[in-house]
């Protein structure tokens, strides 16, 4: 059963994170990012350091990472994500399902990524699921990226429903949840998908669902 802040006020929106949340595709990021940090003179991560560092957007992590280096340890990195990333990408369990329901009961649906906006694209375009979103709004779209309220803006423009009580934004990491609070809008939480590498004490999800199917489950009680 998922737990749920008694705040909780039924949907007209919903905005998705996309990796880990709507699909898999950790394999071509951590051997994209592996590359890359081996190319650029770094040891590489395990895939766990990768699930508990790849959280922010290129353009705020890589200057840290990389230095004034980090256009070349960019150009790297799309390269070598670009060859595979559609040839791994493979939805959760129950993700369609969940947004043709969602998206046949007549809410507002839109993507919020960190993922750059090409790339993004590129992924839902592949998988056909273009029909279910209003947005789909990757890293480097808006002026800034999550967490940042900035790219939920976006996302829900057009959509005559502003940010607020009636927007969930669904993720299953702690930035996610920090984007959507910023954002004035109710943190959703996906369990079960690495989340022992995130602090929420700072920002708490209003609701958390194990699932894609548990998360239609609860909008459908409403």
């Amino acid at each position: 059963m998922p737990s749920s802040a008694p705040s909780l006020f039924p949907p007209k929106a919903l905005l998705f994170d996309w990796d880990s949340t709507l699909v898999d595709n950790w394999q071509s990021i951590v051997h994209a990012v592996n590359t890359t940090l081996v190319a650029m003179g770094q040891a590489a991560w395990t895939a766990e350091e990768a699930r508990a560092r790849v959280r922010e957007s290129m353009r705020d992590a890589f200057p840290r990472l990389f230095g004034e280096r980090w256009p070349e340890a960019r150009k790297i990195f799309y390269d070598t994500f670009a060859a595979r990333h559609l040839e791994h990408l493979t939805p959760l369990p129950g993700a369609e399902a969940m947004l043709a329901e969602l998206s046949e009961a007549g809410l507002y649906l839109a993507i919020v990524s960190n993922k750059t906006g090409a790339l993004l694209r590129k992924e839902v375009a592949h998988l056909g699921w273009n029909r279910y979103f209003g947005r789909v709004v990757g890293a480097g779209d808006a002026e800034r990226d999550k967490p940042d309220p900035a790219p939920v803006a976006l996302a829900l423009a057009g959509s005559e429903t502003p940010p607020g009580p009636v927007v969930w934004l669904v993720g299953d990491t702690a930035l996610d949840m920090a984007c959507a609070i910023s954002a004035g809008c109710v943190p959703v939480l996906i369990a079960g998908n690495g989340l022992e590498y995130d602090d929420f004490s700072a920002w708490p999800p209003s609701c958390t669902v194990s699932d894609c199917a548990a998360l239609a489950a609860l909008v459908r009680r409403f």
